[in-house]
């Protein structure tokens, strides 16, 4: 677990910093947000003032759920608000990147622009791209389910007592992530739920935050009236050109598509804004769909990833898509 080796390169940045930020990628999910609390209680304990960062106005389900939840019991700012909270010696603010590497995915570009590279720390568990931010620490660790579970292992590490209501929302990172244990799970994996388990974790409380609303999930599932099989094994569905999805609908119908017979990998495209279509994709490891949609401008790993295309066009996207794989094919 690469948190565990660089474990002590961590704890002297965080030492020498008064304040520190997190920030995770937009559109929350559960990973992002589980991860970013997680880590929020850790620093707390180590008696440090902290402040997590969101911009996102829209939020999906269980996202919305732990916010009002916690409303009142962490500091939340936008990022534009970031400035007032700095420590007066620049020195001696640090910002924690979460579940993200790139700069164009995180909450706020801007932000990035408060620290300089000494006083960024990247931790996440997608593969790099070009869009990386430059930091003086990164920890990427693309052989663990999620970022919550490298959060996990930092709890673990520091035998603090966590609160079983964080315990509670790391787990629901790892839950997602790995699709209720069926993707990139691994023993270790199954060994942090063991571990948050122990520190109180509800796996009834997990569940619940997982729930879906059922009018959107009836209308997510028209995502599954167009779906191409192609090489026997790859499942492409495409929604309607008229219908603007949230890029959460995309990801949860990737994720159902594997549970078909034969299927290992899915891409799912729609649009996401009236200029933009967005592809979301998964694998049990048969491609490498991270290294697809890095072609579209997107990222993840070989399990699972994403893509934003400045576009109106669903089908010239599908089609990019089936171009890519048959060369894929040809190799």
């Amino acid at each position: 677990m690469k948190i565990v080796l660089q474990r002590k390169e961590l704890e002297k940045k965080i030492k020498k910093a008064k304040n520190i930020f997190l920030m995770a990628h937009q559109d929350l999910d559960l990973d992002a947000l589980g991860s970013s609390i997680g880590f929020y209680s850790i620093l707390e304990k180590m008696g440090k003032n902290c402040y997590l960062i969101i911009d996102d106005k829209k939020h999906e389900l269980g996202v919305s759920k732990i916010l009002q939840e916690l409303d009142g019991c962490i500091a939340i700012v936008e990022g534009e608000k970031v400035r007032e909270h700095l420590y007066p010696r620049m020195s001696k603010n640090l910002l924690l990147i979460l579940d993200t590497n790139k700069e164009d995915l995180v909450q706020n570009q801007e932000v990035l622009d408060y620290f300089d590279m000494e006083h960024r720390i990247v931790i996440d568990h997608h593969d790099k791209g070009t869009t990386s931010i430059p930091c003086a620490l990164e920890i990427i660790d693309t052989e663990v389910s999620s970022t919550c579970e490298m959060v996990a292992n930092m709890m673990e590490l520091y035998r603090m007592e966590i609160d079983p209501y964080y315990s509670t929302l790391v787990l629901a990172g790892i839950v997602l992530d790995t699709n209720n244990f069926t993707l990139k799970t691994t023993e270790d994996t199954y060994y942090s739920a063991y571990f948050l388990a122990n520190q109180g974790a509800s796996p009834k409380k997990v569940q619940y935050l997982l729930k879906q609303d059922l009018k959107e999930y009836i209308e997510r599932q028209k995502l599954m009236h167009d779906v191409l099989i192609t090489n026997k094994t790859i499942a492409i569905s495409k929604g309607s050109a008229y219908t603007i999805y949230r890029r959460e609908d995309l990801a949860k119908i990737a994720d159902t598509l594997l549970f078909f017979n034969d299927i290992d990998t899915t891409f799912v495209i729609g649009k996401i804004s009236e200029k933009i279509v967005g592809i979301s994709a998964r694998s049990t490891g048969g491609l490498n769909v991270g290294e697809i949609l890095s072609q579209f401008g997107g990222g993840g790993d070989e399990h699972g990833a994403a893509a934003k295309i400045e576009t109106t066009s669903v089908n010239s996207v599908k089609e990019r898509l089936l171009k890519i794989l048959k060369d894929l094919e040809g190799e």
